[in-house]
């Protein structure tokens, strides 16, 4: 992609503009087609334009005229190469992407971080049934990152921002290039008492729907027909964590989901079944805990003993690492606002969640 330099505009017969406006001419190459860089109907350059209300954006042909502050001129150019680089590596673009895209730049022309765009969303996880699988924000990239290099992950943050869905599709990749023998998959059933044992049927049965999101997961990843003999193999294991106790999983790619729902004692239970060639990713978000009042919870006093002992780390992602609805993200600020306005000793009588 080529462009000129800035210089300075002097429009009609309104006079020279001030020093600090600029113009550049960014030329598409001829390989990238502008309607996958502008999108259907243009709604990526609406995205631009809404993104950048102190430049004029004017596209003719294969050129790309922006007119107007020189910061926001050079984000929109460097926007512009992202794009294009993205579209190279034949990754396709979404408005969302666009967005979170202008977000990283701005981020780094604050001097807050240092990732590209490009980076972030064509690192390819697991494709699968015709989808691809891939980080969408800067701290899950950061997140999957980690857990290739540490043997010990945690991954805390609200509803939505891929904490788990990124675990499993890590997990799946190990199993299938054979870095470990097989896949544990394991959450508390934090009402495994007296309300579980009026469910009907077996104790599988039972803790079948504590379970569910992490088969619904698998079924997202793997051909659903080979579930079932991957799972009567003990390749896949899906399990509550009261399963775990007396076990060591070696050769394993173990995850703990829910894991604020945890005591200290199971989640010293849990991380101690750590064993040979395997790797542990722990998620939880601490904001939405389920155990009876009193009881403290494991993901937040882990934190504490374990940071800063080699080869373990912790992954927070907060609500700009949301990818459902926007409203999720705008759910999880508002709550987080309201829980910081409680006073302190009211913060953690959390009503009981029942069947959700």
């Amino acid at each position: 992609m080529a462009s000129t330099d800035p210089t300075p505009t002097t429009p009609g017969s309104g006079g020279p503009e001030p020093a600090a406006t600029a113009r550049h001419v960014i030329v598409v190459p001829p390989e990238v087609p502008m309607v996958s860089l502008l999108g259907t109907r243009d709604e990526l350059l609406r995205v631009l334009e809404r993104s950048f209300k102190r430049a004029d954006v004017l596209v003719r042909g294969n050129e790309i005229t922006v007119t107007g502050s020189a910061g926001e001129v050079a984000l929109v150019e460097r926007l512009v190469d992202q794009m294009t680089a993205v579209l190279r590596a034949g990754q396709p673009l979404s408005p969302d992407a666009v967005e979170r895209s202008v977000a990283m730049l701005r981020a780094q022309a604050a001097g807050t971080g240092d990732d590209r765009p490009a980076d972030v969303l064509t690192l390819n996880i697991l494709s699968s049934r015709g989808r691809t699988i891939r980080p969408k924000t800067v701290n899950q990239k950061r997140y999957v990152d980690a857990i290739d290099e540490h043997t010990v992950v945690f991954g805390i943050g609200p509803a939505g921002t891929g904490k788990t869905y990124l675990a499993m599709a890590k997990a799946v990749q190990a199993l299938q290039a054979k870095q470990v023998n097989r896949i544990v998959l394991t959450r508390p059933a934090v009402e495994a008492g007296e309300r579980l044992g009026f469910l009907p049927g077996t104790l599988t049965d039972k803790i079948d729907p504590y379970l569910r999101p992490l088969y619904d997961a698998l079924h997202d990843m793997l051909d659903p027909e080979s579930i079932p003999r991957l799972m009567t193999a003990g390749t896949i294991e899906v399990a509550p964590l009261a399963y775990m106790r007396g076990r060591t999983l070696n050769d394993a790619f173990i995850i703990l989901d829910e894991a604020q729902n945890t005591s200290p004692e199971q989640m010293k239970m849990f991380l101690t079944r750590l064993g040979f060639g395997s790797k542990v990713v722990v998620t939880g978000d601490v904001t939405q805990v389920d155990l009876p009042s009193g009881t403290e919870s494991g993901l937040r006093v882990v934190q504490d003993i374990l940071e800063g002992i080699e080869d373990v780390h912790f992954s927070r992602l907060t609500s700009t690492d949301v990818v459902r609805h926007r409203l999720v993200s705008e759910i999880v600020d508002a709550y987080g606002r309201w829980e910081d306005a409680r006073p302190r000793d009211q913060r953690d009588q959390r009503p009981q969640r029942r069947n959700r």
